[in-house]
Formats: C-alpha cells, structure tokens, sequence
C-alpha cells in the first residue's frame, strides 16, 4: 500500500501538475496541437513499427551495445527493452526479456509503442518533447481504474486524469488507467503521483508507461491498453525489472 502521507502530497500536487504524466513539469494540453501520452483503448498503436530483434548471444540482450547493458544492474532479471525507431521518431518498440541461466529471453512479443514527438535525448529537460535514454527501475504502479494484478505497488486515485487532446487531435481520456512509474528524476518507493524531482524540476519528470491514446507524448512511453496490463502482471519486484529506452542507435552504443 501507498503511504497515505504520499497521497496527500499528491492530491497538492495534482492540483497543478493536472496529471503531467508525460514528460516534465508540464501537463498534457488541453487542446489540439498539444502532446500526451500515447493510444486509446482498444486502438492499434501507430504503424508501422520498428521490429526489435528477439535473438541475442546468450547472456546478452539484443540490440544494445556494451555502455547500456553495463548500465543494467547485475541483479536485475526483467527488463523492458524499449526501442526507438529513429533518434527523431515517435514510433517505437517494446519487448520484456527475462535472463534465466542460459541468458536472456524474450518473455513477450515485440509491442507496438509511441514516444516524445521529438524522439529521444541524453540530457532530458522539462517540456523539450523528448523521452530520456537510459536504463531505468521500475518499482510503482498506479491509475485511475483498479488494481490489474501487478506485484508493483499500486496507487490507485482520481488524480490520475488525462483531459483534453493530444499531438495529433486525438482524445487524452483514459491515457492514465494504468502507468508504471520509470525512474527518471523521481523518488523510487513512492506513488507515481509524487512530484519529488532529485535532479531539480528543470530535468523534467513524470515520465510512465502509460496507455497509448493514439498520438506522441511528451516524453513518455505509450503502449496498447491489454498490452500495458499483460507488462504489469508480467513484473515482478523480486526480479529488479529496469525499462531500457531510447532509438536504436543510442542503445546499440
């Protein structure tokens, strides 16, 4: 359970912060041209993907390069691989691979998935429409609608709303039933809700994976609504699950 004093530091927050889920400092907008998260129930994520590739040298996971996967925690057994079409896309992929003792392993198909508007960044700043590279933990959950059945822990709360339209014109509502917090400039062990920024509020923050509402976000991962639910059953704390993101050039470093 979520401490009830980080649900009273959210409710003061979310008064402001409007549930700026995606990307840092700022909320989704409320009008067309603006940004969010990325698909809508039930709808198919942009098209076409980037496929990832499912094969790696054991012990290794693919696509990415020895400066990111010595970025991967020795104890980490989860790991969401996250890959960018282009350096300047919108348009991604998402794996969950799982190391057992002959390597990794794909424990899912490659997903469907959207980032920032403007791709990717080493150097993530609130508002520059770009989602961070890096490997990051995943250790909170929350939403707007119940429990799915995660082993994370789970916030649920009515300040997990999504108004308005996104990049594309597309309706926000429903983008944040389900997110998973990623651990960028954020306090692991609290809700998604939290707005504590240890790298400062100008690093942006309140980066999820969240449900795709069809469009860019802000500098969040989207990911098809049954998908998003089958990833948040699927991990587990005991196995120290990390989201690896960023364009495939980036990673491969």
């Amino acid at each position: 359970m979520i401490n009830p004093a980080h649900r009273v530091r959210a409710a003061i927050a979310a008064a402001s912060f409007l549930l700026a889920g995606c990307g840092g400092g700022t909320a989704e907008k409320l009008g067309p041209g603006a940004g969010g998260p990325p698909a809508r129930h039930g709808e198919a994520a942009p098209a076409p993907a980037p496929t990832a590739s499912r094969t790696a040298a054991p012990g290794r996971l693919p696509g990415l390069g020895p400066e990111t996967l010595a970025a991967v925690p020795s104890r980490t057994r989860q790991a969401v691989v996250v890959t960018g079409r282009g350096r300047n896309s919108s348009v991604s992929t998402a794996v969950l691979y799982e190391r057992t003792g002959a390597g990794w392993r794909a424990a899912g198909p490659s997903r469907p998935a959207r980032n920032a508007l403007k791709g990717w960044t080493d150097h993530h700043r609130a508002g520059d429409l770009r989602s961070p590279i890096g490997v990051f933990t995943l250790t909170d959950a929350g939403g707007l609608r119940p429990d799915p059945g995660t082993r994370l822990p789970y916030d649920r709360s009515g300040a997990f709303t999504s108004p308005g339209t996104g990049f594309e014109g597309e309706p926000l509502a429903g983008s944040f039933d389900y997110v998973v917090a990623v651990d960028y400039n954020r306090r692991p062990g609290t809700t998604p809700l939290d707005w504590t920024r240890p790298l400062g509020a100008s690093r942006g923050g309140g980066i999820w994976l969240h449900v795709d509402h069809g469009g860019p976000t802000h500098g969040c991962v989207g990911l098809r609504e049954g998908d998003l639910v089958e990833l948040m059953r699927a991990l587990d704390p005991a196995l120290h699950p990390v989201v690896v993101m960023g364009d495939a050039a980036s990673l491969a470093r």
